[in-house]
């Protein structure tokens, strides 16, 4: 039979090296708002499906409506919430702009994620 494992703690003992360890690599407010930030801003459906679209190969405006069945201001609106994020860039080819995500960084964060999920299973 399997011991029920609860959340609840009832110990008082504080483990003050741990706590000293946690403290001492615990980054400071404004890194972690930014971080919150960041996942907020991939928090959405769209802007994660554009992610996923321009992990792929770079794409103009006209090819993410396409991908996604969307209008073309409606995906204007996200590209510029990501890239205001840092986490799109722009390339311009004549009269077309294509986007392409900022870094491997942002890649590498999302095949993480699907890494992560797909384990949960």
């Amino acid at each position: 039979m399997n011991p029920k494992i609860t959340t609840d703690c009832d110990c008082t003992i504080v483990h003050e090296s741990l706590v000293k360890r946690a403290v001492r690599t615990m980054p400071n407010d404004n890194l972690l708002g930014d971080v919150c930030e960041f996942f907020k801003v991939l928090g959405d459906p769209t802007r994660i499906k554009i992610t996923c679209a321009l992990a792929a190969t770079d794409l103009c405006v006209c090819d993410l409506a396409a991908v996604l069945g969307m209008k073309h201001s409606a995906v204007s609106h996200q590209l510029k919430v990501l890239r205001s994020a840092h986490l799109v860039k722009a390339r311009k080819d004549g009269k077309i702009v294509y986007y392409s995500l900022k870094d491997d960084h942002v890649s590498q964060i999302f095949a993480l994620g699907k890494t992560h999920i797909a384990e949960q299973d």
